[in-house]
């Protein structure tokens, strides 16, 4: 099972901060999917320029493989001042 956590527009787009995903599936990229696959609205929000991914708390690029239990974390570009 994979544990999903969405930040700041992301979430309030998915209407979800926090959801399982079971079985974990085998990449971010197929998990990713599944998650964009409830709308069309966080599908776009996802792909958009500068979201991030974090793999059991470490950013990570490209598609990683997901160990069972892998808790993946997708936060918005952020700003600061």
């Amino acid at each position: 099972m994979a544990r999903v956590l969405l930040f700041g527009r992301l979430a309030d787009v998915a209407g979800w901060r926090e959801r399982t995903f079971d079985p974990t599936p085998p990449r971010l990229s197929t998990l990713r999917s599944q998650v964009a696959s409830q709308s069309a609205e966080l599908a776009a929000a996802l792909a958009g320029a500068g979201v991030l991914a974090a793999v059991d708390r470490a950013l990570v690029r490209g598609d990683p493989a997901l160990g069972s239990g892998a808790e993946v974390a997708f936060m918005p570009p952020m700003s600061g001042g």
